[in-house]
């Protein structure tokens, strides 16, 4: 089932690797095939096209990422709006927006919150950029950023917060994975 909610992603390879095991007991033959599934991820590294892609914003409207051809993009992925570490990141950039618009920079926000979320987490901290509601989680698969984390000994999967910075041709030009949240911006315009 996995393989066929992903195998149109681009860049993402499935093996698939079948296994057969026949057993023989006086009361019953039967036959068994296993099915594993392995997923080769894929690696987005500096000076690699940015992965296109449609979500909606806030509003419900659709934003392809190639649509910002021309200028220059921060496209942050976070785990969850109105989280202590979220809304200091969010609230750095929309305090330095205009240095980075200075810069050339757009600034896309994206989790897998609803946009009902993103709305609220916009007005309750005046952000001034646009957030996409990835609910489908295709996007965080696209850029690989939806993993397995740990926390207090309790695995789950998450967003990895990460940042990529993508040039006015749509080439990714930094990949900042420490992110400080306190002090985002002057990572970015570093």
């Amino acid at each position: 089932m996995l393989g066929g909610a992903f195998e149109n992603l681009p860049g993402i390879v499935f093996i698939y690797h079948l296994e057969f095991t026949i057993s023989y007991s006086p009361e019953m033959l039967y036959f068994a095939a296993c099915t594993t599934q392995t997923v080769k991820r894929m690696t987005i590294k500096v000076g690699d096209p940015a992965p296109d892609f449609t979500s909606k914003d806030q509003h419900g409207n659709p934003v392809k990422l190639s649509g910002y051809r021309g200028k220059k993009v921060v496209l942050y992925f976070y785990p969850k709006d109105d989280t202590p570490g979220c809304t200091a990141q969010a609230c750095n950039l929309n305090e330095n927006l205009p240095a980075l618009k200075a810069a050339g920079y757009e600034v896309i926000g994206v989790s897998i919150d609803d946009e009902k979320s993103h709305r609220k987490f916009i007005d309750k901290y005046g952000l001034n950029f646009t957030l996409l509601a990835d609910t489908d989680k295709q996007v965080v698969q696209l850029y690989d950023l939806w993993q397995e984390k740990s926390m207090y000994g309790k695995q789950y999967m998450g967003t990895v917060r990460t940042t990529f910075l993508i040039d006015e041709k749509g080439i990714i030009t930094d990949i900042i994975s420490k992110v400080d949240t306190k002090a985002h911006t002057d990572q970015i315009l570093k």
